[in-house]
């Protein structure tokens, strides 16, 4: 059980994006009325399949970037699910560059920056999708940078990513980085790395059995900035 208080000496707050400001789920729901019953289905395995080809990827040493991974895994679950409308997944792609915020995203982030915390994004994402829905969210000027596992080659959870931020932020301590997160591997990898974390829980989840705990767990983004 993560403890309960404000967190100490944070500079900065490092934000995951895709399930953690952004919902992942929203272009299937945008088209569950043309895709049908199998739409249930469609959005879960989607991301299940995104995530295990990061990782195997990623163990394999042979990288290529989200949009690449984001499709292979989008084509993987369409043919299970035998979903074989002519244009379905390029329109579903198109709609992964338009992702809808969750709806305390944008209060949380302006919430942080008012107590004079530096923000930024921390994300598996090529920097042209997290440009695109960034952009999208109108959300632009409330990061001071928005970081890709792009500039190392490997994907989360590898200490290469977390330690991306430090370098970029210029913050040498890495429990002065608060970082927030909905999957329970990346925040719980982020606290094994040395962050101070914040894991938001979006669905009723508990920890992973893996190394790394939050340090907090909070509902909804509107009470990050009481902890820092």
């Amino acid at each position: 059980m993560a403890a309960a208080g404000k967190l100490e000496g944070v500079q900065a707050c490092v934000f995951d994006a895709y399930g953690t400001l952004f919902n992942v789920a929203s272009p299937v729901e945008k088209l569950a009325g043309e895709i049908g019953a199998k739409a249930t289905d469609l959005a879960p395995l989607w991301r299940q399949k995104q995530l295990e080809y990061t990782w195997l990827r990623s163990l394999m040493g042979v990288h290529v970037d989200f949009w690449h991974v984001t499709r292979e895994a989008l084509d993987y679950a369409l043919k299970k699910l035998e979903i074989n409308e002519t244009g379905l997944a390029d329109e579903l792609m198109t709609l992964y560059l338009k992702l809808d915020p969750y709806p305390d995203a944008i209060e949380g982030l302006n919430a942080v920056r008012k107590k004079g915390k530096r923000t930024a994004i921390l994300s598996n994402g090529s920097p042209s999708m997290l440009d695109a829905i960034v952009r999208h969210a109108g959300a632009d000027k409330l990061f001071e940078q928005v970081l890709s596992v792009e500039d190392v080659g490997i994907y989360k959870p590898s200490r290469r990513v977390y330690r991306l931020a430090m370098q970029k932020l210029a913050i040498s301590d890495a429990p002065s980085i608060c970082f927030v997160s909905a999957n329970t591997w990346d925040a719980q990898a982020a606290a094994q790395f040395g962050f101070q974390v914040v894991r938001i829980a979006r669905t009723p989840t508990i920890d992973d059995n893996i190394p790394g705990r939050p340090a907090r767990v909070i509902e909804s983004l509107s009470g990050l900035a009481d902890l820092v």
